[in-house]
């Protein structure tokens, strides 16, 4: 399974990406403007940092400005993904960017069905998103499993991208349920390090180490 960062946060990518696990970012219009940058530099620079897909969020209903604006996204770098929405004026805009050879990621999926639409539309990624189905009393990553079963089924090369993934367990499930990519926030992934045995018994390590060194060294003395 690939990690994407759900971030526009240009030091949470490039500490991200120095750890070598970041395949990707996801970005979208509310987290870009955290930023208070140019969305095409603020996309130029996150390209500068990761090698692999930026998914960019389209800003309007209108399935005609979804395509103006992805023609202009595609030139801001390589690696763009154009993202649309799970609605119908979005798949709209999905089948005619496929059909341009432009790759995109059909976001605010909340259903299978929707999942189902996408990946007839023959987009590069769906993202279910698990937590925000999960506040309102349903199982967000049932929709993961069953995407990943279906496209299995008859062979869609639809990714299943694990989106609104809140904490660490949500990424194990993710992974159980053969998601394709799962984005995380920065905290989520930082948190993948993470465990209190892990961190107690590198201290004790070191700590035993550096008595070695001290009780060597008061040997060297001696001599």
């Amino acid at each position: 399974m690939k990690f994407f960062l759900d971030t526009g946060n240009l030091e949470e990518i490039r500490t991200g990406a120095g750890w070598g696990i970041v395949d990707g970012v996801t970005t979208n219009p509310s987290l870009a403007g955290k930023e208070g940058m140019d969305y095409r530099d603020l996309i130029r620079e996150i390209a500068k940092m990761v090698s692999g897909p930026i998914s960019v969020e389209t800003t309007t209903n209108d399935p005609k400005e979804m395509l103006a604006q992805a023609r202009e996204y595609v030139t801001w770098s390589q690696n763009v993904v154009v993202k649309v929405p799970a609605t119908a004026e979005g798949i709209t805009a999905a089948m005619a960017l496929r059909d341009l050879g432009i790759r995109t990621n059909v976001t605010l999926t909340f259903s299978v069905n929707q999942a189902l639409v996408a990946a007839k539309a023959g987009a590069y990624f769906v993202s279910p998103f698990v937590g925000r189905l999960d506040d309102i009393g349903h199982d967000g990553m049932e929709v993961v499993r069953q995407a990943v079963q279906i496209f299995r089924t008859y062979g869609f090369k639809t990714q299943v991208l694990a989106s609104s993934l809140r904490h660490p367990l949500h990424v194990t499930q993710a992974a159980l349920a053969g998601a394709d990519i799962a984005t995380v926030p920065f905290k989520v992934m930082e948190q993948l390090f993470k465990h209190p045995l892990t961190e107690s018994g590198q201290a004790k390590f070191l700590a035993d180490w550096q008595k070695l060194q001290a009780e060597l060294e008061k040997k060297k003395a001696k001599v």
